[in-house]
């Protein structure tokens, strides 16, 4: 069982949610790891959610953030100039910039990815 995960923006609402969506055995591996990861991006995405109306929270998507990481005990993961970078060397199999990041960032960290996204698995990245 990975010692650290980093979740998906989706990840972080199916968590947030209770949603079906997260398997039990990878709601077990959340639970269990000592570090789970969250991108400063997915704040943004899900702000951007929000704002389009794809997304529905019971307050401010600041707030729900916030309580969001303070409740799972989730780490904030903030993007450094060299996630940037290294989002850029990545093959372009993957259009959007915050999967990008995510992906990046977690490649550095070397810590396996929660996504339901087909397209990380073009990367070398772990996925749960």
């Amino acid at each position: 069982m990975p010692n650290a995960l980093y979740l998906d923006t989706c990840a972080v609402i199916w968590l947030a949610e209770g949603s079906r969506h997260l398997k039990s055995a990878t709601r077990r591996q959340i639970d269990a790891a000592n570090r789970v990861y969250v991108s400063a991006i997915s704040a943004w995405e899900i702000s951007l959610k929000v704002v389009r109306g794809q997304l529905t929270l019971p307050m401010e998507p600041e707030d729900w953030f916030a309580a969001v990481l303070e409740r799972h005990d989730l780490e904030l993961s903030e993007l450094t100039p060299a996630v940037f970078m290294d989002a850029n060397r990545l093959p372009w199999h993957h259009r959007d910039p915050a999967d990008r990041f995510i992906i990046a960032d977690a490649k550095m960290k070397k810590t396996p990815v929660v996504t339901s996204d087909p397209k990380f698995d073009l990367y070398p990245v772990e996925i749960v």
